[in-house]
């Protein structure tokens, strides 16, 4: 299906909805896909704590899934 016709057939079932829920749900999601296009910047502290964790992988200072995963365990007492 194209874009055209996918569009054609939404705003067929949109005009036919009586569904509030619905309706405002599907509004969200479009309005949330256009604010996701804003560009996020970050603080100086996150620039700062990002630039520290990869110099911390750089150097090999990471846990890999299963070691984090055991600690976490431990740190829960399981």
């Amino acid at each position: 299906m194209t874009v055209t016709e996918l569009k054609k057939r939404l705003i067929g079932k949109i005009n036919q909805s009586e569904n509030n829920e619905i309706l405002e749900e599907m509004y969200r999601l479009i309005e949330n896909e256009e604010s996701d296009n804003s560009i996020y910047e970050l603080s100086n502290e996150q620039i700062n704590a990002v630039e520290e964790a990869q110099k911390q992988f750089k150097n090999g200072q990471f846990l890999k899934s299963e070691q984090a995963d055991k600690e976490i365990e431990e740190w829960l007492g399981k």
